[in-house]
């Protein structure tokens, strides 16, 4: 029997991987930086006969997703990925996935959007698809890349949800930089996640439409799309506690780090969460009581957890890289409505806009930031490390 193997991989590898583990049947596909890497291991393992599914080289990322619904719409299993502008390409088609129930699994190898352009990452082509229907999960670790490929089409096909799936990494921080990463065992994926057997697919010798033309029925349609988000949070919880069962590796809708005595925490997202982790592990040495929470999972927005979590403390931080333009930071009122009424004072920290880095010690002084609203009852603003107000 073979064996789960050990490897220093990328995150575009990982994501590569997931799809081939997960026995991906169709792959559309356009190569955008910092993204073409994984269509790249595809199409390598295609021609060697690594990897059996279908490549498609397509002419743009709007023909890639629409190639993608055409191919989920027949019953495939399909991956593909992008970034940037190019899922800004793709946007139209991305209602037209959801709306339709196709549970695609796609990549979306984050950078900051044009103009003035750059290569290096930030959330904001990521958020920018929450109103869509999509399952939205974000990783921190290439080995959570692998594996939320496998554990998002357990969810997306799962009857009670059928939706699709757009799983963040960060470009360049996690895309190129190798990481120890586990590639399971095929035959112990296969048994977590067997092939896909929709009940309703294009057949033509059973001719029907799909995404036809209502007005009043409307309305109906897009309830559903919210009831099965809302069943995607029970479906979620117990594919990650089958996984972990399975592999040993376990996940959560968010993830708790020393919150245990914590008087305050930070909120994150994605890569630099593993910087703000060592901030908050020097900030708990030097006896502040502060923790962090990691969201995992954006859409279906994880309220319960969320608000379990920060529940009773003191103050709360919360870090977007990204910006709504004359708002602020998009991940930052959806916290404080999940929070509303509990009198706690709840800061806005953006950073890394257009992949700036940031460091230990700028995120140690958010920490104390935090803590100092805490004393004063009044939460900060803060744009790459400056006060706005």
């Amino acid at each position: 029997m073979t064996m789960a193997r050990k490897t220093l991989m990328d995150g575009n590898a990982a994501a590569a991987w997931g799809a081939r583990l997960s026995r991906a049947q169709v792959v559309p596909n356009f190569p955008v930086t910092p993204q073409t890497e994984i269509i790249e291991t595809l199409a390598e393992w295609s021609v060697k006969g690594l990897w059996k599914g279908r490549f498609l080289p397509m002419d743009s990322e709007h023909s890639v997703l629409s190639a993608a619904v055409a191919a989920s719409a027949t019953g495939a299993r399909v991956f593909t990925g992008t970034s940037s502008q190019g899922l800004m390409l793709m946007h139209e088609i991305v209602y037209v996935a959801s709306g339709m129930r196709l549970p695609i699994v796609m990549m979306n190898v984050s950078r900051a959007l044009s103009a003035p352009i750059t290569l290096w990452s930030d959330h904001n082509d990521f958020l920018d698809q929450r109103d869509t229907g999509w399952l939205m999960f974000f990783c921190e670790r290439n080995q959570e890349i692998l594996d939320t490929v496998i554990q998002a089409y357990k969810v997306s096909e799962d009857v009670n949800v059928l939706l699709p799936s757009l799983i963040n990494l960060d470009g360049f921080i996690l895309s190129y930089t190798r990481e120890p990463t586990e590639i399971p065992d095929q035959k112990r994926v296969d048994s977590f996640l067997p092939k896909f057997r929709p009940k309703v697919y294009l057949d033509p010798k059973k001719p029907m439409a799909l995404g036809v033309g209502v007005m009043k029925e409307y309305s109906y349609f897009r309830s559903q799309a919210h009831l099965a988000q809302k069943n995607a949070l029970r479906i979620v919880k117990e594919v990650q506690d089958a996984f972990g069962h399975k592999f040993g590796r376990r996940y959560g809708l968010v993830e708790p780090y020393m919150m245990d005595g914590a008087r305050a925490a930070l909120v994150t997202m994605g890569a630099n969460t593993t910087i703000a982790r060592a901030a908050v592990k020097s900030l708990r040495a030097k006896g502040k009581k502060i923790g962090l929470l990691r969201l995992r999972l954006f859409r279906p927005f994880p309220e319960e957890e969320i608000v379990r979590a920060l529940s009773g403390l003191d103050a709360v931080g919360v870090v977007d890289q990204n910006l709504a333009p004359g708002r602020g930071g998009i991940v930052y009122p959806e916290i404080k409505a999940a929070l509303y009424g509990q009198r706690i004072p709840i800061s806005s920290f953006i950073i890394s806009l257009g992949g700036k880095h940031i460091s230990r010690q700028e995120f140690e002084k958010i920490g104390l930031e935090v803590l100092e609203s805490a004393r004063t009852r009044k939460p900060k603003v803060m744009w790459q490390g400056k006060f706005l107000q």
